[in-house]
């Protein structure tokens, strides 16, 4: 009897956290009136061993780098179906992609290296969807970062260097115990370059992958002295913008650089679209 009780009461909480959830979606949903844009953040996945029940859950870096920067932040757990991915899609004002472990190399046509450490199965499928729609199906900005850039390059059709250090001939150190720092060259024109306004960074690196073939449409936005390639970007109006370093871990004046410019593009994105709609309601009249 006490067993069933305890079953219905972690099944009743699990309802209400759901209830709550999309609420909120429903409540926040799109930028308010004040131009504050709602930004979806991604979130790890700690899977039982059927990967059914677990928990969801971000580091607070993310979360403040956005309020800081004049966003609300929501926690996007890895949802089962398209319904979840829909709502995410259509509500949204951006997208932030945060950093985990390793995108399958079953999803760019390789083999797995020995040192590769793969995502939960669920946090996987779900953030494969989700990349995919709202790219193809939304104008919305996007801002991955770690293994945010390198899924969205997967997405695009790119590839990874699985393993930096064995893959990589005289390879910088990008990722060690304690941390390591290293300097970063920007792509004179590029988006990156225009939001810093200078041709060099010195950044945080805690990554063993990092993009080998890039994705169709993106260009390289910044690279280290050994090649690799440190950041990726959509040319044109819409804002992509994908770096391998963790800015969140980074400096407030770097950190409300990039997360700004994220933010202000949301702002912009966002009110573009009710123009739109502003205009379509007029005409229909």
């Amino acid at each position: 009897m006490y067993l069933c009780r305890k079953s219905m009461l972690i099944k009743s909480k699990r309802i209400c956290l759901l209830f709550i959830f999309v609420m909120a979606i429903f409540t926040f949903s799109r930028a308010d009136e004040s131009g504050v844009p709602l930004i979806g953040i991604t979130s790890d996945f700690e899977a039982d061993e059927k990967d059914s029940v677990g928990s969801a859950n971000t580091q607070m870096s993310y979360v403040n780098a956005i309020l800081e920067s004049g966003g609300l932040p929501l926690l996007i757990p890895p949802i089962r179906g398209e319904d979840a991915v829909d709502t995410f899609c259509s509500s949204l004002d951006g997208l932030l992609l945060i950093g985990g472990l390793d995108v399958w190399p079953s999803a760019y046509g390789e083999k797995a290296h020995t040192l590769v450490d793969s995502l939960p199965a669920r946090r996987f499928q779900f953030e494969q969807r989700l990349i995919k729609k709202w790219l193809s199906q939304t104008d919305k900005p996007l801002l991955g970062i770690c293994l945010g850039c390198q899924f969205t390059n997967v997405i695009c059709g790119g590839t990874l260097v699985q393993d930096i250090p064995s893959q990589v001939f005289n390879a910088l150190r990008h990722q060690q115990s304690g941390g390591v720092f290293h300097g970063v060259n920007l792509i004179a024109g590029t988006r990156l370059q225009q939001i810093f306004g200078q041709d060099q960074l010195v950044v945080n690196s805690s990554h063993h992958q990092a993009v080998k073939k890039v994705g169709k449409d993106l260009t390289i936005a910044a690279q280290s002295a050994d090649g690799v390639i440190e950041a990726l970007e959509l040319p044109g109006d819409r804002f992509v913008l994908l770096v391998q370093w963790h800015p969140e871990r980074l400096e407030e004046q770097h950190r409300k650089m990039i997360f700004g410019a994220f933010i202000h593009a949301c702002q912009l994105a966002t009110e573009v679209e009710r123009l739109k709609e502003s205009a379509k309601s007029k005409a229909g009249k």
